[in-house]
């Protein structure tokens, strides 16, 4: 298996970009294979969580030789950003980008938690699966009712478009998110990889939703980015809350640039858009530099080799695959659950008085208010029945009903089967 260590890496310097090689040429939004985008949407998050990584380090180091070494990498990092996330077409429009997020956080939520040896992770990466995949479905009956296009156009068969656990079911008292950390000294590699990587993901659309959903064009999808955003950091909150506190700085550099290299070269291995591969190999190498970088400063300021922080070949590549059939089964199973301060628990066994049910009825008392419902029930009635896009029928029977849109399930006591 690939050990980056083992590769010389090439100067520093030599990572810099002049502005026609930063600038790329846009994939096709007509013909790109929806994986492409996916990756570029992930690497992108990743890159943003590079550079506010560092720049939350610079500002809590008093080091003055330590910080001119992360303005070095910072700034190769932020020209990596804007080499990726410029190669959106221009013609793509921002609900056919949100489209993209939430198929990322569908799939690569699922093959994290399909590869995840810790329990624990693995029961919180399920968890949110089901709220980003509802999402999707929320999304996908906005861009239908106001562009007239089909997200299974732009996903293509690799995921389903049908309900989840309800958007109006997901909003939980603050004090929930946060989760027992993991102590990243007894952690699996990938362990370590999938908060820091599923963290970033969901940050960089907790980001684009905070910052871009104002200036959606009515008001129906206003309010639905400012629903999703709100979820959104719910999720940040429980994933950061995953991560290590008790690393430090120079120890979560190391693994920072040890999961780009990561991810660079399992996206570089399935990579078919052949521009697109050769941006992923690029920015390998430059990645390669600065995980070399940060294991010379880790000797240097805090006399630990990098083999105290992660090993030195790659655990398996992350690879992007139909996960239809695993997100299902989670469904099935897994649809009432709701939070209970560190652990995860059926809504049916929360005592009545559980700040659950309080934060319910502070945000959600008038359901007739709630976007994520409200758009549903405006494509039921102008299109007679919500978007789908489904393989099988959705293996919750309460949520099959294509006229009428779930309110209750996972947030009430009313019961319900599995089918």
């Amino acid at each position: 298996m690939f050990n980056p260590f083992d590769q010389k890496p090439i100067p520093l310097e030599d990572g810099i970009m002049d502005w026609k090689t930063m600038y790329p040429k846009s994939y096709s939004k007509q013909n790109v294979d929806p994986y492409t985008r996916v990756r570029i949407i992930l690497m992108n998050g990743i890159e943003v969580e590079a550079a506010l990584f560092s720049h939350q380090f610079h500002r809590h180091c008093n080091n003055n030789d330590l910080r001119r070494e992360l303005a070095m990498l910072r700034r190769v990092e932020q020209q990596q950003q804007k080499h990726i996330n410029w190669l959106k077409p221009i013609d793509e429009t921002q609900l056919e980008t949100t489209i993209g997020y939430e198929h990322v956080a569908v799939d690569l939520t699922a093959w994290l938690a399909q590869n995840e040896p810790n329990s624990y992770v693995k029961q919180a990466l399920d968890f949110a699966l089901l709220e980003d995949f509802d999402h999707l479905y929320r999304y996908s009956n906005l861009l239908d009712l106001d562009e007239n296009i089909p997200s299974q156009q732009l996903v293509k068969k690799y995921v389903d478009i049908t309900p989840g656990r309800p958007t109006i079911a997901e909003h939980r008292y603050p004090e929930e998110e946060a989760k027992r950390f993991v102590d990243f000294k007894m952690a699996d590699i990938r362990t370590k990889l999938s908060t820091m990587i599923i963290t970033a993901g969901e940050q960089q659309t907790m980001n684009f939703y905070m910052n871009l959903g104002n200036t959606y064009y009515n008001d129906v999808g206003r309010q639905l980015y400012m629903e999703i955003a709100m979820i959104e950091e719910q999720h940040v909150s429980q994933y950061g809350s995953l991560i290590d506190p008790n690393c430090t700085w120079l120890e979560s550099l190391l693994l920072h640039e040890y999961m780009e290299c990561y991810l660079y070269y399992s996206f570089y291995q399935d990579e078919v858009d052949m521009n697109v591969k050769s941006i992923w190999e690029m920015h390998l190498q430059q990645e390669i530099s600065h995980l070399h970088k940060a294991s010379d400063l880790l000797a240097k300021y805090e006399n630990k080799q990098w083999e105290q922080v992660v090993p030195g070949a790659f655990p398996e590549l992350l690879k992007f695959h139909d996960t239809r059939d695993y997100v299902r089964n989670v469904l099935a199973n897994q649809i009432e659950l709701t939070a209970d301060k560190e652990d995860f628990k059926n809504v049916h066994d929360l005592p009545s008085d559980h700040k659950f049910f309080y934060y319910q009825n502070k945000v959600n008392h008038d359901v007739s208010a709630v976007a994520s419902h409200v758009v549903i029930h405006q494509h039921q009635k102008q299109k007679d029945e919500d978007y789908r896009s489904e393989s099988h029928p959705n293996p919750v029977s309460e949520l099959s009903d294509r006229k009428q849109d779930n309110t209750t399930i996972a947030r009430t006591n009313k019961s319900m089967s599995i089918i």
